[in-house]
């Protein structure tokens, strides 16, 4: 009888520390991924990233620093979501033409449903940026990430 447990027990062995190689190789994989690339912040794609990261900062004078001044981002009694919210953006598709450009992300929203909801919503959503005195402004932000500056900041 002891010898059917020890051959018994070689395999369940062997697939345990097959498992816990497996989980201490995804540990390792996940833990040194890192930040995503900087896009070029020349190009529509990197001014939205660039204005991402502030606004999800909570960084809303390096936000406005990306802001068209020829748009009205004035807010009444409105806050942004994003620095509140567990988010992740990835960028879905840049859209350039001579003078202006759109690029459109997907935001994941993580923990939004509740004790009985999903664990995660996703939409896409598009910028509008404007090409002014040869740089990509954002001029239309999505609700999710919008920055309303106060008074007095100019973008």
């Amino acid at each position: 009888m002891v010898k059917g447990v020890s051959r018994i027990g070689k395999p369940l062995l062997l697939l345990l520390c097959v498992i816990a190689a497996l989980v201490l190789l995804s540990l390792v994989v996940v833990l040194t991924r890192g930040a995503p690339k900087p896009l070029d912040a020349t190009t529509p794609a990197g001014v939205v990233q660039g204005y991402v990261t502030a606004v999800i900062g909570g960084d809303e004078v390096a936000a406005a620093g990306y802001l068209d001044p020829g748009q009205d981002f004035s807010c009444e009694e409105f806050d942004a979501a994003a620095p509140e919210r567990n988010i992740r953006v990835a960028l879905v598709s840049t859209t350039e033409r001579e003078t202006t450009a759109d690029v459109v992300v997907s935001i994941t929203y993580a923990n939004v449903g509740g004790p009985f909801g999903s664990a995660e919503y996703a939409s896409e959503e598009s910028f509008d940026l404007r090409l002014v005195e040869g740089k990509w402004l954002v001029s239309d932000a999505p609700w999710p990430l919008v920055v309303c500056p106060e008074k007095g900041i100019a973008p």
